[in-house]
């Protein structure tokens, strides 16, 4: 074992020890110890126990810390205050800027305890609520946490959708006689990606776009099988497939759709993918209409196409308002008529839904119940100003851990709808997980369902639920699901759209908005809905001013 491991398990020690309130002067006599071991040019890996103990900047304690480390491989303290923190707040520490008080601020005061957590509270502005922390720290950490999760190798789609366009007009604007175009699963606007792929026509053309790319390029490129793969200056792979212009749209059929789509429409041609002038073409030979990447999945989609019955799939025009907002009231940037004005001149938008935290979401300056009526009495005032332009008064109303909502009945029927969602306690069994999901949207005044599983992509799987029963139960009670739009939740996940849809089960594209800025959002949550075959006619924020406030009110009526 080298020094420098040594230092990092004493440097760990010390911070572990701070996070949990131990002696501050045994915590710096091991942070001491931890600076004083790295610069040691000597061994101490190879040294007795008697021997370490003669180092100078080493003592006694360490040097007991240090042989037990290097003969066992384990430190018993360090292990002990491991085994008393959550994982989450452990890689929390390894993100620069970070010291132990902050991080216990925002474990503590928070109740933040993974990196997804807290780089979802970045994206909210919450981490500005905490002790230690302002705007520039939260950016800061914004970033750190978006470089960590990009060195593994994966990224969320809303983080390469805007390379991927630079680099397809780079090509375009360098070779405007040959055909550019995304392939693969950033085409089909899969939630989470390894890389981008694209497909360029010409021949032994390769060699020249990396020297084209070479000012976004880091390190070396390789060219194999016409295809050339490279990593862009974020740290994001890129991969450029060649194919000659003839084949250009048979090729790019095949590295769009997954296998299983790939290999149910060459079935429908005999095997042969022909030289087409279209992917439109394609299809048409195969005997069926044109197929939008985004479906292309191998699910029902051949058998939909079949039948003609494809879904039309919604449009961003299609929306006619923005629902689950966040103001200045609980932990959004914008005031109630900043994000109102926002919707109605920049957006023209009907209207706005805010759905402020509720009481229990302290960590989100959620709304006391005075509160709740004070901002009602300010909504009002703005209706009468904004009109025809409406606010609805919502609120995202806390599923605490028995299902109950957070407020009383007699406060929860002033709302023209209510969110339902689960922000804590997300240890629970599928069983319990599912019930507790269950007993809120059994709940009269349960209009729609947050973020049904509480997901964070790429940090944090969610609560387990059995799907098929939440959806079975927002069914029999008439309960919209949310397709919360945050590039981070993208849930409900698409997968399971078209079984609620079957069910007769309305879904609500929804930005969660927290800032003005917050509802471009909105895009990605229309993203995905495309790819679950989401239609206008199944998504509630589709409706008219009129239409939807109809279904309010005969909603609080039922």
């Amino acid at each position: 074992m080298e020094n420098k491991s040594i230092a990092r398990s004493f440097k760990l020690l010390s911070q572990l020890m701070e996070l949990h309130g131990e002696n501050s002067f045994k915590v710096k006599s091991i942070a001491s110890a931890a600076f004083n071991i790295d610069k040691n040019p000597v061994r101490l890996a190879d040294k007795s126990l008697s021997d370490l103990e003669s180092i100078n900047g080493i003592g006694k304690s360490a040097a007991a810390k240090i042989f037990s480390l290097t003969q066992t491989g384990t430190m018993p303290e360090l292990e002990e205050l491991i085994q008393k923190t959550p994982a989450g707040i452990l890689e929390i520490m390894t993100v620069k800027g970070l010291g132990p008080k902050k991080v216990l601020s925002l474990w503590k005061e928070l109740g933040i305890e993974s990196l997804g957590e807290l780089l979802y509270a970045c994206n909210e502005n919450r981490l500005i609520e905490a002790k230690g922390f302002g705007i520039k720290t939260q950016e800061e950490i914004r970033k750190a946490i978006e470089f960590k999760i990009a060195g593994r190798g994966f990224f969320l789609y809303s983080q390469l959708e805007l390379p991927a366009q630079e680099t397809i007009a780079i090509l375009q604007n360098a070779y405007p006689d040959e055909l550019v175009s995304l392939c693969g699963a950033i085409r089909r606007k899969c939630e989470i990606l390894d890389g981008i792929d694209m497909l360029v026509s010409g021949d032994d053309i390769l060699a020249d776009i990396a020297q084209t790319l070479s000012s976004p390029i880091v390190g070396e490129y390789t060219i194999e099988n016409k295809k050339l793969s490279l990593t862009l200056n974020a740290g994001v792979v890129l991969r450029i497939h060649e194919s000659p212009k003839a084949d250009f749209y048979t090729k790019l059929f095949s590295l769009t759709g997954n296998d299983e789509h790939v290999s149910q429409v060459k079935d429908l041609l005999d095997g042969v993918l022909p030289q087409v002038s279209s992917e439109e073409e394609l299809y048409e030979r195969a005997g069926l209409p044109y197929i939008s990447p985004e479906l292309r999945e191998g699910g029902k989609e051949i058998t939909l196409a079949q039948s003609n019955s494809l879904p039309v799939l919604i449009e961003a025009s299609d929306l006619k308002g923005s629902l689950h907002n966040h103001s200045n009231w609980s932990d959004g940037i914008n005031t109630l008529l900043e994000m109102a004005q926002y919707c109605k001149d920049t957006l023209h938008l009907e209207y706005l839904g805010i759905c402020d935290h509720s009481r229990t979401a302290v960590y989100a300056r959620g709304l006391t119940e005075e509160r709740v009526l004070a901002q009602h009495q300010e909504i009002d005032e703005l209706n009468r100003q904004l009109a025809p332009f409406k606010i609805f008064k919502g609120i995202e109303s806390d599923i605490l851990p028995d299902g109950s909502l957070d407020y009383a009945p007699e406060l929860l029927a002033t709302f023209d709808f209510v969110v339902a969602s689960v922000h804590s306690a997300f240890r629970m069994s599928e069983e319990k997980a599912t019930e507790r999901l269950i007993t809120a949207i059994e709940n009269p005044f349960t209009t729609i369902l947050g973020h049904p599983t509480g997901r964070l992509l790429l940090s944090r799987s969610g609560y387990p639920i059995d799907h098929k029963r939440i959806i079975d139960a927002c069914a029999a009670n008439n309960v919209v699901i949310e397709i919360n739009a945050n590039p981070l939740r993208l849930d409900l996940d698409w997968r399971w759209h078209q079984y609620a849809i079957e069910k007769g089960v309305m879904l609500s594209v929804n930005p969660d908005a927290h800032s003005t800025k917050g509802f471009h959002d909105t895009h990605f949550g229309l993203l995905v809905a495309r790819k679950g075959g989401l239609t206008a006619k199944d998504c509630l924020n589709a409706m008219s001013l009129a239409e939807i406030s109809e279904y309010f009110s005969r909603r609080k009526q039922s």
